[in-house]
């Protein structure tokens, strides 16, 4: 005994609906091939004229410190505040990049936003560097040509040195000679002819606003960190022109270069000033106290006092000495108070200047790189930029404590100096008899050493901070230069084919897709089986032209006809369990609504069985709306079933007539159109007219009433020994199915099949 899997026949189910599926869309084959030509053509054509984008970058490594030098060069550095500029935050660095600030330098150094075109027979070409004359911008109104827009210009020679040019806008045309100035409007120019300046076809000049120029080329550049843990940084550019997109790319990093140099020289810059201010004021105090002291002398007569007080002045020289290097610190803290004072905020701070206490020196200097920083940002942003507001806050917040430093550094540097000054006092009782000429003069050699060791320091400190500015390394150092490997990035030709290649198929798959999701005919068999899986379909019959005669000749080798003789073969099939051989079959014929060939199927049916010798009767049962009538061959005879019914005295021998159709087919038309048809084949009278003819006919077929529309069929299916239900391809709609399925399940149709009618 062999098992059956259920499960193994799931796959095999799969398989069938996916060939059924499949078939759906395989018959419009055609339609597909055709639509993935003309999507293939298409893309030929924009590849043909589409302008190609080539690619270019560059890498290079931001540097993390600001200056080259080392050792003792690095320490003096280090004094100035320089060392601090090496540290860089690389988000700060990426935005800089972005800036349209940035792009505009390069827009204008090298002058991209003229483009200089030539129109070719398939495209327009933009020239960059092989050009027959150089163009120079005398003068350029940026704000007219910003109202402009963008004006073109065709330049053309001449000859003789002569030149054309013409506003392709308002076709204004300017004649004049190579080499000399011409007004555009909004600006001035001049052309120098090249060697091929004689003899070039027109050339477009396009002349741009560069903030514009440069808002287009800050989208479409890249700038990429390589690594979230490393300086290096990638800048990536797609431009028609890759010569173009290599020279932007590298006066980006050189514009990136200088930009941050002058970052870095600027607080150098302002050290120096500020050495050079205390330099002048030191230098003059310093005078006046040489004066007075070279006075002192002059009017007291003096000459060496200190070999006569130098055995006290031995005691009192490291006191002195002390409070020399005190007051030392204390100007440098005043003047620095006084400088933090005056200065604004946008201003730098000196750095390291000597102060002793490290905490002013290391504030001075996170306020001067914060400064640098809110002024590097404030040249792409404004005041409102929560950054910028930030850095506000933290430079006076850092400002505040410096003061506040410098003045407990000079609090506590006045303790030393009563301190010392107390000191000095407990010694100095040991030299009153010094004469008070003494005393005045160490107080003006005391002056003047004070003011001399700051001179030298300052001195010092601006020959330091000259070398700094001299060995100040660039930001940027490169990696690889802007390159190009000179293939096209867009449109990528494989691309552009494979999608129209897809699109050439999906267009006709969702088409086909939407009319089979939104078609709610039955269009074929495997519609109706689905659907009406309880009733069996016993042929199909073709779609015919319009044109043609639709009825069956004899000797009839068409597709129609070979339909009709398998429909006739599968009846025999029904037929098998009949047991009364003597008396006709009666075949009804039926559908749902009107319009889907019942009588065109009953005539043809009857045509095919009399071919084959049986005898037909074909009745028209269609009381409302009777059509079998045309078919007989004496077109006077107006009598028919319904008056057989109503009028006793009439014989039914005397209703049937001849067709013309076939010599073995009888004709009983369904007469006259009753005012009340439901109530005619309601009587009992009706079955002795089916009991009467059925001894006389092989075959009757009944052309019956649409059964949805009237009660009518339902009335009479019980004398039917085949039901046959005519169901119309593209017209008949799927939820019909639903009634002579409930039907058959109610038992008003029995021995029911579907023929499936117009079949395409």
């Amino acid at each position: 005994m062999v098992q059956i899997n259920k499960n193994s026949a799931t796959p095999a189910f799969d398989k069938q609906s996916f060939r059924k599926d499949l078939g759906k869309y395989v018959k419009y084959w055609p339609w597909f091939v055709l639509c993935i030509a003309l999507s293939l053509f298409g893309a030929f054509v924009f590849l043909r004229y589409a302008t190609p984008t080539y690619n270019a970058s560059a890498s290079f490594i931001v540097s993390s410190e600001g200056s080259k030098a080392t050792g003792s060069e690095m320490a003096s550095y280090s004094d100035l505040g320089i060392s601090g500029l090496g540290t860089s935050n690389i988000d700060n660095e990426l935005a800089i990049l972005r800036s349209r600030r940035l792009m505009k330098d390069v827009v204008s150094a090298l002058h991209v936003n003229i483009q200089f075109f030539m129109e070719g027979s398939l495209r327009t070409i933009e020239i960059y560097n092989d050009l027959p004359f150089s163009l120079k911008v005398l003068k350029l109104d940026d704000a007219k040509l910003k109202d402009l827009g963008k004006v073109n210009f065709a330049i053309k020679s001449l000859g003789s040195n002569k030149l054309q040019l013409r506003n392709l806008k308002t076709e204004k045309i300017i004649t004049a000679a190579s080499g000399e100035p011409i007004d555009l409007g909004f600006g001035d120019i001049v052309i120098v002819p090249g060697s091929k300046f004689n003899n070039f076809p027109e050339i477009i000049v396009r002349f741009s606003d560069e903030e514009k120029v440069a808002s287009q080329y800050m989208k479409k550049i890249l700038v990429l960190q390589a690594d979230k843990s490393s300086n290096v940084i990638e800048l990536i550019l797609e431009d028609p022109v890759k010569e173009k997109a290599k020279d932007i790319i590298d006066q980006l990093i050189f514009e990136f270069n200088r930009d941050a140099m002058e970052d870095k020289n600027l607080i150098a810059g302002n050290t120096a000033n500020f050495i050079n201010e205390r330099l002048d004021i030191i230098n003059d105090e310093l005078e006046s106290v040489e004066s007075g002291k070279e006075e002192f002398k002059e009017t007291n007569k003096l000459t060496d006092i200190q070999a006569e007080s130098q055995i006290y002045m031995q005691s009192a020289s490291e006191y002195n000495k002390r409070r020399q290097e005190v007051g030392t610190q204390m100007e440098l803290a005043r003047a620095i108070l006084e400088y933090l004072t005056s200065s604004s905020s946008a201003q730098l701070l000196p750095a390291n200047l000597g102060i002793e206490q490290g905490g002013v020196n290391q504030q001075i200097g996170e306020h001067n790189n914060l400064v640098l920083e809110r002024n590097r940002i404030l040249g792409g942003s404004s005041d409102i930029n929560p950054v910028v507001i930030r850095l506000n806050s933290r430079i006076d917040q850092i400002k505040t404590n410096i003061r506040q430093t410098l003045q407990r550094l000079l609090t506590n540097l006045q303790i030393s100096q009563d301190e010392l000054r107390r000191q000095s006092s407990s010694i100095g009782s040991r030299i009153l008899a010094v004469p008070s000429q003494e005393r005045e003069y160490r107080g003006i050699e005391r002056q003047q050493g004070i003011k001399e060791s700051l001179y030298l320091f300052l001195l010092q400190k601006r020959e330091e901070n000259s070398l700094a500015l001299a060995v100040i390394a660039p930001k940027a150092k490169v990696v690889d230069r802007a390159y190009s490997s000179g293939g096209i990035v867009s449109p990528n030709s494989r691309s552009i084919y494979f999608g129209a290649m897809i699109l050439g198929l999906f267009i006709p798959f969702s088409i086909v897709y939407m009319k089979s999701s939104l078609n709610n005919k039955i269009s074929m068999r495997a519609d109706l089986e689905n659907l009406g899986k309880n009733i069996p379909i016993v042929g199909e019959i073709p779609r015919m032209k319009k044109h043609k005669e639709l009825i069956i000749e004899k000797n009839d080798r068409s597709v129609l006809a070979e339909s009709f003789r398998i429909l006739i073969t599968n009846l025999q099939y029904l037929l098998f369990n009949k047991n009364d051989k003597s008396q006709g079959v009666k075949i009804f014929v039926t559908s749902t609504v009107k319009g889907e060939g019942k009588t065109f199927t009953a005539v043809n049916l009857g045509i095919t069985l009399a071919n084959t010798g049986k005898r037909v009767l074909l009745v028209g049962v269609d009381l409302r709306n009777p059509k079998i009538h045309h078919y007989l061959e004496d077109k006077t005879k107006l009598l028919g079933l319904t008056d057989y019914l109503v009028d006793d005295s009439l014989s039914l021998d005397t209703l049937i007539g001849k067709s013309y159709l076939h010599s073995n087919i009888d004709v009983l038309t369904s007469g006259s159109i009753p005012p009340n048809p439901y109530e005619l084949l309601k009587q009992e009278k009706i079955g002795a007219v089916f009991a009467k003819i059925e001894g006389s006919y092989d075959y009757i077929i009944i052309d019956t009433a649409p059964s949805m529309l009237v009660a009518d069929t339902f009335l009479i299916t019980k004398y039917a020994d085949l039901i046959l239900y005519v169901v119309r391809a593209g017209f008949t709609e799927k939820e019909l199915i639903e009634f002579p399925l409930n039907a058959k399940e109610e038992g008003k149709l029995q021995n029911v099949s579907f023929v499936l009618n117009d079949v395409n």
